[in-house]
């Protein structure tokens, strides 16, 4: 019979494989989407096919192979591994699809209609902590597109950015706790970058968002969509927990692309420039993602580790995502079987 309420988590997806040519349907899918390269179609096509795919893959093949498990891509992997856990705390059907790759968000849609004959609404959850339009906005629009696969009228409900659920907050606080952060000379919280224009377009006044230096510190509507503020929010709200010195905790953002204008302070910049300035220990957080994955794994992990070693840092601890942490399964549980639209994550008790 199915069930009339679901819920559908997802996340960024992986290649099937290391092989360059699974790499490379991955990158074109990915680069190919408008949310995250935003030219003319035509442009965008002629970057992404034209120049990056010529050479692009062959590169990210060979970082794939550094962190590619046995059993996978770790982040499809683990995202598994979470729908399963959760799925054993909620009586609430989970589906899990991918952005991009496999499992896709269509074929997801349609398993979900095929099991669910009598359903009546879908829960998405993004797995972004924070708004974006190449994250948490592409995904909605993806998920919106498929949803006439269904064949019938489904209300499709979308749990907003989880980067002020008190919940959330407290449980990655407590697990950067674990690793001891006060015995380090600085945290470095890096989010994934996105391009400055980004920012500018999802503020819809169109007259807050980078305009002043400090528009992240003044309170405005738009900042219920802006990546910059709420990654910002983010660090300060998970610092409340831990309770460092300020000066011990900075935000900085990884894994640019091209030569347009980015969020920064630039993450591999700082790790090349805080030896200098005195830090030897160095923690990473990584909380943009929620699963480990080419970008932590091998940026920061791998590379950003030997960078700021080669810099004359001494110690390095990048802090694993929460991945499938038995909390983070069960809040993502609570979640679903709880959500009311009618309230805020940071307002409801049970967030």
């Amino acid at each position: 019979m199915g069930s009339k309420r679901v819920a559908l988590i997802v996340n960024l997806g992986s290649p099937d494989s290391t092989e360059t040519k699974d790499v490379k349907k991955y990158l074109d899918e990915f680069l190919m989407d408008e949310r995250v390269i935003d030219l003319p179609y035509w442009k965008r096509a002629l970057l992404v096919k034209g120049i990056i795919l010529n050479f692009r893959p062959k590169k990210s093949a060979k970082a794939y192979q550094k962190i590619w498990w046995d059993e996978g891509s770790p982040l499809i992997v683990i995202s598994k591994r979470l729908q399963q856990k959760a799925q054993a705390l909620t009586d609430i059907p989970i589906y899990l699809g991918m952005r991009y790759g496999n499992p896709s968000i269509n074929d997801t849609i349609q398993k979900i209609k095929d099991e669910n004959p009598f359903l009546t609404e879908i829960l998405l959850i993004p797995l972004y902590p924070h708004y974006a339009m190449s994250s948490y906005e592409t995904v909605e629009v993806k998920v919106r597109e498929a949803m006439p696969i269904i064949g019938h009228d489904v209300a499709l409900t979308v749990m907003p950015p989880f980067y002020n659920s008190k919940a959330y907050i407290k449980l990655l606080s407590d697990k950067i706790g674990e690793h001891h952060p006060e015995n380090y000379d600085q945290i470095l919280f890096s989010y994934h970058g996105i391009p400055e224009r980004h920012v500018r377009k999802t503020d819809p006044s169109g007259e807050h968002c980078l305009v002043e230096d400090d528009c992240c510190e003044k309170e405005h509507p738009c900042q219920a969509f802006c990546y910059r503020h709420q990654t910002f929010k983010m660090t300060d709200f998970v610092n409340a927990n831990l309770q460092l010195p300020e000066s011990k905790v900075q935000s900085s953002f990884q894994s640019r692309l091209g030569n347009d204008p980015w969020l920064q302070p630039f993450t591999d910049k700082r790790l090349e420039s805080l030896p200098s300035e005195g830090v030897k220990k160095l923690m990473v957080v990584c909380p943009a993602f929620v699963s480990d994955c080419l970008e932590t794994l091998e940026e920061i992990e791998m590379e950003g580790r030997e960078e700021f070693l080669h810099n004359g840092g001494e110690e390095f601890k990048m802090v694993p995502c929460l991945n499938d942490d038995d909390e983070w399964a069960a809040l993502l549980a609570q979640w679903i079987t709880d959500f009311d639209p009618k309230k805020s994550l940071s307002e409801a008790n049970t967030f």
